[in-house]
C-alpha cells in the first residue's frame, strides 16, 4: 500500500489556516502580507509533517541521480556496533522515501576524505551529500564548499560556512555538569565521545570546561580521556581512570554507548554507580533506559537531526539557498538512576 503523500491541506489543517495561506506562505507570495506568527505556525507545521511542496519535488524530479548520499566519518567497525545509527537511518528514510529518492551510504578513512568524496561527485551517483560526524581536520570540507552538489554537515564544525543541522552540544554538556555539581559533586573525570579531531567532542569538552569555570572548580586535564565511540574505548578509558586513583565521585560520559563500558568498568572494580560514582552520559540509547542501573543522559532528537538534514539537503537540491545556515535542535536532561546526591545514604 503506497504512503500517504504530505499535501498543503494537511499543513493547513495542522496550523489552523486556510490552504491559501499555505501556499502564500511556502512560495513567499511578495502580494501578499502574512503575520510573522501565522508564517511560523505554517512553517512549524510543515516541519513537523515533512512537507515537500509541489515546487520543490518538481524540481527534486528532474535531478538525474534521484539519489542522496550519507557519508559517515568513522570506521565500518564502529559503525556496525553504533546503536545511534539507527536512528539516523530511520530519520533519513522517512524523507526520502516520501521524496522518492534512494538512499546511499558509504563512509571514509581519515586522510581519504577528498578522494571520496571526489569520487562521488565525479561519479555522479548523488545529487546531494549528507556527511555524518564531521571532524576538524577534514580537508575535504573545503573541496566540498567549492564544488556545485549541495551538502549538509550532520554536525557542526566552527568556522565551516556548509550548511548543517546539529544540537548544541557545548550547551548540552554544561547541563550535564552542571546536573553533577548541583549534587554536591566537585571532583568531576570527562570521558569524550570521541577523538579530538571531532567536533562534537571538542564542543562536549568545551561544556565540561564551562560549567566547572562558571561554579568555581579547577579543571584538571588528569580527569579528562578521549574515546573512540564506543563500549570498548570507554571501559579501557574509565580503568585508566580508576587507576591514577583520582578520588573523583562523578564522571560526564559524552555518548552513551561509551557510557556503557565506563559502567562496567566502575563494577568491575568493586565500586558502585551512583553510591560511589554518579554517571551521565548523552545521547539517550534506547538502552540507557534499561541498564542497570538506568542511565541519567542528554536526550539527544537523533531522529530529527536526520529528518531535518533531509530536508534541509533536499531544499538545496531544488535550488533554493535558506538565509539560515546553521539549524539547531534542543537537547533535554534525562535524570534516572546513575547519579545522586553526594553524601546521601540509600
Amino acid at each position: 500500500m503506497a504512503e500517504k503523500r504530505i499535501t498543503s491541506q494537511d499543513v493547513a489543517n495542522l496550523a489552523g489556516v486556510s490552504r491559501t495561506t499555505v501556499s502564500f506562505v511556502v512560495n513567499k507570495n511578495p502580494r501578499f502580507s502574512i503575520r510573522p506568527e501565522t508564517v511560523q505556525k505554517v512553517q512549524e507545521a510543515a516541519r513537523v509533517l515533512g512537507y515537500i511542496p509541489n515546487a520543490t519535488a518538481r524540481a527534486l524530479a528532474s535531478r538525474r541521480a534521484k539519489a542522496v548520499g550519507l557519508v559517515m566519518t568513522r570506521d565500518p567497525r564502529y559503525i556496525a556496533s553504533d546503536p545511534f545509527l539507527p536512528q539516523i537511518l530511520g530519520g533519513l528514510l522517512d524523507v526520502v522515501k516520501q521524496a522518492q529518492l534512494n538512499l546511499l551510504t558509504d563512509w571514509v578513512e581519515p586522510g581519504q576524505q577528498y578522494q571520496t568524496y571526489s569520487s562521488l561527485i565525479r561519479a555522479k551517483h548523488i545529487d546531494g551529500m549528507i556527511l555524518m560526524t564531521p571532524r576538524y581536520d577534514d580537508p575535504g570540507l573545503k573541496a566540498l564548499r567549492e564544488t556545485d552538489i549541495p551538502v549538509v554537515l550532520m554536525g557542526m564544525v566552527p568556522g565551516c560556512d556548509l550548511y548543517s543541522v546539529d544540537v548544541e552540544n557545548v550547551a548540552a554538556a554544561r547541563t550535564a555538569v552542571r546536573h553533577l555539581i548541583s549534587l554536591g559533586h566537585q571532583r568531576i573525570a570527562c570521558i569524550l565521545n570521541g577523538p579530538s579531531p571531532y567536533s562534537s567532542a571538542c564542543q562536549r569538552l568545551q561544556g565540561y570546561q564551562q560549567a566547572l569555570e562558571e561554579a568555581g572548580l579547577a579543571y584538571d586535564e588528569t580527569l579528562v580521556r578521549f574515546a573512540d565511540f564506543d563500549a570498548t574505548s570507554g571501559y579501557s578509558q574509565m580503568r585508566s581512570l580508576l587507576a591514577g586513583r583520582p578520588g573523583f565521585t562523578a564522571a560526564f560520559v559524552a555518548s552513551d554507548n561509551v557510557a556503557l563500558g565506563a559502567l562496567a568498568a566502575i563494577l568491575d572494580t568493586g565500586l558502585k554507580v551512583p553510591d560511589d560514582i554518579s554517571l551521565v552520559g548523552f545521547d539517550d540509547i534506547p538502552m540507557s533506559s534499561y541498564i542497570h542501573p538506568a542511565l541519567t543522559t542528554i536526550h539527544m532528537p537523533a531522529r530529527e537531526i536526520a529528518q531535518q538534514s533531509c530536508h534541509l539537503l533536499m531544499r538545496l537540491i531544488a535550488g533554493e539557498r535558506p538565509e539560515e545556515r546553521a539549524l539547531t535542535l534542543p537537547t533535554e536532561l534525562i535524570t534516572r538512576g546513575s547519579t545522586r546526591e553526594l553524601g546521601r545514604s540509600k
